[in-house]
C-alpha cells in the first residue's frame, strides 16, 4: 500500500510520480480515438443549382434565399460525419426534364424540386424511407427556398429553423447523432 505522502512528493523533474505514470502510460497504450468515425449525423441536406447548372451545390445559407426561374432546390436526407461527407440528392438537377412541360410567364418563376428521402441504411429505427420527389412548382416571383419545399410537402421545422421532417419524414427526430451504419464505414 502507498503512503500518503507519496502522492504529494515531486519528482526531480518538478512533477508528482503519479503525473509521470500517466504520461508513461499515455504513450505505451495506444488510446481509441474519439470515435469520429464512430458518430455522425443524420438530417436534412439542402442542395441547389442555379439555372443551367448540372450539378448541385451544397447550400450554404438556409432555405430563405432568393431563387431564380429555371433553379432546381434539392432536399436530400442525409447522413454524414468527419469522415463521410453528405450526399447530394440522386436525382440530376435537370430543370428541363423536371419542369420542361411547364411554361414560364410573366408573373410567376418555375423551380424544379428534388426531394431524396435517403437510405435504409441509416434510416430512423421503424421508418420505411420514401420515393424520391421530383416535381415542377410554380410559385411567385418574391418566393424563397422555403416557400418553394411548403408547397410541395409538409414541412417540419425546429425553432431554430432547422428542417426536421419532409412529408413525415423522419416522423419524430430533428438533427440526430447515430452510430456510423456499417454499411458507410471503409
Amino acid at each position: 500500500m502507498l503512503n500518503s505522502n507519496f502522492f504529494k512528493k515531486k519528482s526531480s523533474l518538478g512533477f508528482t510520480p503519479v503525473i509521470a505514470l500517466v504520461l508513461l502510460l499515455s504513450q505505451l497504450v495506444p488510446l481509441s480515438p474519439a470515435s469520429a468515425a464512430d458518430k455522425g449525423w443524420r438530417y436534412w441536406g439542402y442542395y441547389q443549382a442555379a439555372p443551367g447548372a448540372t450539378k448541385w451545390t451544397a447550400a450554404m445559407t438556409g432555405p430563405t434565399v432568393d431563387i431564380e426561374d429555371g433553379a432546381v432546390e434539392g432536399w436530400s436526407f442525409v447522413f454524414s460525419s468527419d469522415d463521410i461527407p453528405s450526399t447530394p440528392p440522386s436525382v440530376k438537377p435537370k430543370f428541363a426534364s423536371i419542369c420542361g412541360k411547364t411554361k414560364a410567364d410573366k408573373d410567376t418563376k418555375r423551380i424544379a424540386l428534388v426531394i431524396d428521402f435517403g437510405s435504409k441504411a441509416y434510416a430512423p429505427k421503424g421508418e420505411k424511407v420514401k420515393k424520391t420527389i421530383a416535381t415542377c412548382v410554380r410559385t411567385a416571383k418574391t418566393s424563397q427556398g422555403i416557400d418553394v419545399l411548403g408547397m410541395a410537402v409538409k414541412v417540419r421545422a425546429a425553432k431554430s429553423g432547422l428542417i426536421c421532417g419532409l412529408n413525415g419524414y423522419p416522423a419524430k427526430e430533428c438533427g440526430s447523432e447515430i452510430a456510423t451504419p456499417a454499411s458507410l464505414k471503409k
